[in-house]
């Protein structure tokens, strides 16, 4: 019988679709955090572990119900840490054991044992089984092909009966619940007889297998013999002078690789295509997968290229035609076509257009290939997670096709088209690759002169490819990428250019995509303006399209019906086609106020005006913060705090203000999530005044980051910011000295309008802020 021996707080893991055998040496992954911890308790203590199987692989945090109590102690013979936090483990079986008593579940199961030695009495019926299990195991391999032959030799080599029976159901192809019928028994002669059960029931259903294969063999065969007959129809059809379709066409195939002359190496990959294609029925699958193939690769313009049209004056007026303003953008490109005309060879550059929704990124994409004379591409990526997608379907898939970018440029029709990628920060990655490093290749100049589809196997050549991205923002953008691409940031546009180019571009557009003539409509200036101030809040001009789109079809409607012959949009009857405005924007107070500052925050559809409200209470020093603030707000209110405590005195502000009385900072508009470090002078300009009493200039608005030592740090966005400003009548924005370059983008309109006042330390911020200003010195006269 088994002797039994009892092993204290051994760790113990449940496995999801795997059963250990004594003797058996086998590797899996581990991932769950428990059993991790099981692991590493097991690597501090004699390095044993308890292994034992799940009823359900899909429970991912099982109890002691879930798992079987009849195992295998293990010795873990190796670690190693994977990816993603994962561990791989090579075990190998020692003894098998039974849960007498569960110590502790968590952080990882760890029990008392119940050991089994194996023990038999060699009978001969212990001999018969262990032979009759050997001759079965030998049936079993013969059949099944699963297994070396080679293991029969070692396994009839074994004299122990409770190793042979493990080694061997280790071996064979079972069950979750057959293989734990075998560990269950602890009998060694039990363990045989249902091993041989086992062994006699597999054998029957390989035979099964077996029949069925030899079926499907003989069709097989079958199929070879209809194939000599179609070649014996058609040698009889072409002494009779009949026609083949299928002959003409690989003729046809031959004469297009021949006169593309892709080179040795393509020309040898395609050439045995057509030639495997040739030896194949017309009606078998893989004929049909060949000639996809190949028609692709003859499809391609491997040759074709349109000429650019190198003229600077047609290519400036071809952008002004199509834009207004945006003349950084303008001027790059002018600045591409004349070193392209100098040099004859130079690989086109990847430019980067970084800019909020409608501000015309695209169609800029487009005028840059009108005014090059080149095919225009688009590619959006936007929530593309298939590395697949860049590079293609290798062709062992069912349904393999090549990549988008190949798909493009055959679109295109020539090898040198204008591609863009469209909102490229919105790549995604998920278990089917990254397609933000596989466009690395696509948009390195160094790289991408023998781009390799998986689909095609053959490089193609795009190094004379002009390509182009946008993007909302660059902070989502993987940092290798970004590096190959050349960042120009489109700015969102001011009132004055979205007037223009409402009456320039969008009315004419919409009016003749809607049927009205000339003088079937005409909107006044001051109509457009409240249209732009009104009804849309955009950086871009979306949002004014669809608004001018509703007038139409509100005039077309007015005009079908016989209402009038011709409508005239005013200011006064805007609403009328528009209903009532949908927005307004913060207007400056009437009175300067105590507490009461305006900020400047930028947005993903442009500028803002923050209004940040202060109360002082009294209390116990508490700061609170409400307006729905993001964790970097708060901490910028907390570091201005810090800052306003070392020069209180300086502004008539009790020494022990954060003692006596409690702050509430307020954003309006508590629903909207804001956050950054902007606002930090804001918040900071706004305590002071309401502990102060001084009250802050209503026409002053404030951008900028605060340090604990009072210093105004740089910020983004800038004129966005200045643009709200505009709107909201302020006439002095206070912004970081290090801001001060970004001057140049500000219209020149706007820096009439307003006064610009850099500022390197919140002395300079309070200076013009505060309405008066008293000084520690002046209390001292």
């Amino acid at each position: 019988m088994e002797n039994e021996v009892r092993i204290v707080n051994m760790p113990l893991i449940p496995l999801r679709g795997l059963s250990v055998f004594p003797y058996m040496v086998l590797h899996f992954d581990v991932g769950r955090k428990k059993s991790i911890k099981a692991l590493e308790a097991a690597m501090a203590k004699d390095q044993r572990i308890f292994l034992t199987t799940q009823f359900d692989i899909d429970i991912d945090t099982p109890t002691p119900k879930d798992f079987y109590q009849v195992g295998t102690i293990c010795k873990i013979k190796q670690m190693l840490k994977l990816p993603g936090d994962a561990i791989r483990v090579l075990v190998e079986g020692i003894q098998r054991a039974e849960v007498e008593t569960i110590i502790e579940e968590n952080p990882y199961f760890r029990v008392d044992l119940k050991t089994y030695n194996d023990s038999i009495e060699m009978d001969k019926e212990a001999r018969a089984l262990m032979r009759s299990c050997v001759n079965a195991f030998e049936k079993y391999i013969t059949i099944s092909n699963r297994v070396s032959a080679d293991v029969i030799l070692s396994v009839s080599a074994i004299e122990e009966p409770g190793r042979l029976a493990d080694i061997i159901a280790a071996q064979i192809t079972l069950k979750t619940e057959q293989k734990q019928e075998i560990i269950n028994a602890v009998e060694v002669k039990e363990r045989l007889e249902k091993l041989y059960i086992l062994l006699l029931t597999e054998i029957e259903i390989l035979q099964v297998e077996k029949d069925i294969n030899d079926k499907v063999k003989n069709q097989i065969n079958k199929s070879q013999k209809e194939y000599y007959l179609r070649e014996q129809i058609k040698a009889i059809r072409d002494e009779l002078g009949e026609e083949d379709a299928q002959e003409d066409e690989i003729e046809e195939m031959r004469k297009k690789l021949k006169k593309l002359k892709l080179g040795k190496k393509i020309d040898k990959k395609v050439t045995n295509e057509i030639d495997r294609y040739s030896r194949l029925s017309p009606s078998s699958a893989e004929s049909g997968v060949i000639r996809t193939y190949v028609n692709w690769i003859l499809d391609l313009p491997w040759k074709k290229e349109t000429k650019d049209e190198i003229n600077l004056n047609k290519a400036q007026t071809v952008l002004d035609e199509d834009h207004f303003g945006l003349e950084t953008v303008k001027e790059r490109v002018v600045e591409y076509l004349a070193v392209r005309d100098l040099t004859h060879s130079m690989k086109g550059p990847i430019i980067c257009l970084v800019g909020p929704p409608g501000v015309g990124k695209t169609s800029i994409a487009k005028s840059i290939a009108r005014s090059l004379n080149r095919e225009f591409v688009r590619m959006s990526l936007g929530g593309v997670r298939d590395e697949a997608e860049i590079r293609g379907h290798r062709r062992t898939y069912i349904g393999a096709i090549p990549g988008r970018i190949i798909n493009g440029i055959k679109e295109a029709g020539t090898k040198n088209p204008v591609f863009l990628f469209d909102e490229i920060d919105k790549l995604s990655s998920d278990f089917r690759g990254d397609p933000a490093s596989a466009l690395l290749e696509v948009l390195d100049p160094e790289q991408n002169k023998e781009f390799t589809d998986h689909y095609l196997e053959v490089p193609f050549d795009l190094s004379n490819v002009m390509f182009i991205t946008t993007a909302n923002t660059l902070s989502t953008i993987p940092r290798p990428l970004l590096d190959r691409m050349e960042v120009i940031q489109v700015s969102g546009y001011t009132e004055v250019e979205k007037l223009n180019i409402a009456k320039k571009y969008l009315v004419p557009k919409k009016m003749e995509a809607h049927g009205l003539a000339k003088t079937a409509l005409s909107v006044s200036d001051d109509a457009l303006l409240d249209t732009i101030r009104k009804y849309t809040r955009e950086s871009g001009v979306r949002e004014l399209e669809r608004k001018i789109a509703d007038i139409c079809r509100k005039a077309a409607v007015r005009i079908v019906k016989g209402e009038v012959k011709s409508v005239r949009i005013t200011d006064k009857n805007l609403d009328k086609y528009l209903g009532k405005s949908k927005y307004h924007y913060d207007l400056i107070a009437e009175n300067d106020q105590v507490g009461i500052v305006t900020g400047l925050a930028w947005t993903s559809v442009g500028g803002e005006t923050l209004s940040i409200e202060v109360n002082t209470m009294k209390g116990k020093g508490k700061l609170q913060l409400t307006g729905q603030l993001g964790d970097v707000m708060k901490e910028s209110a907390q570091a201005g705090l810090s800052y306003i405590r070392t020069i209180a005195s300086e502004y008539g502000i009790e020494d022990k203000f954060y003692e006596e009385l409690d702050l509430h900072v307020h954003i309006p508009e508590g629903a909207i999530p804001k956050d950054g470090p902007s606002a930090g002078v804001t918040m900071a300009t706004a305590m002071i005044s309401a502990l102060s009493g001084v009250p802050v200039d209503r026409f002053v608005a404030m951008t900028g980051e605060i340090t604990l030592r009072g210093r105004v740090l740089p910020i983004g966005g800038f004129k966005e910011k200045t643009l709200a400003a505009k709107r909201a009548g302020i006439k002095k924005i206070i912004f970081p000295y290090e801001n001060v370059k970004d001057l140049e983008d500000i219209p020149e309109i706007i820096k009439k309008e307003i006064e610009f006042i850099p500022a390197k330390t919140m002395d300079e911020v309070l200076e013009h802020a505060l309405v008066k200003k008293e000084s520690k010195h002046e209390d001292q006269k």
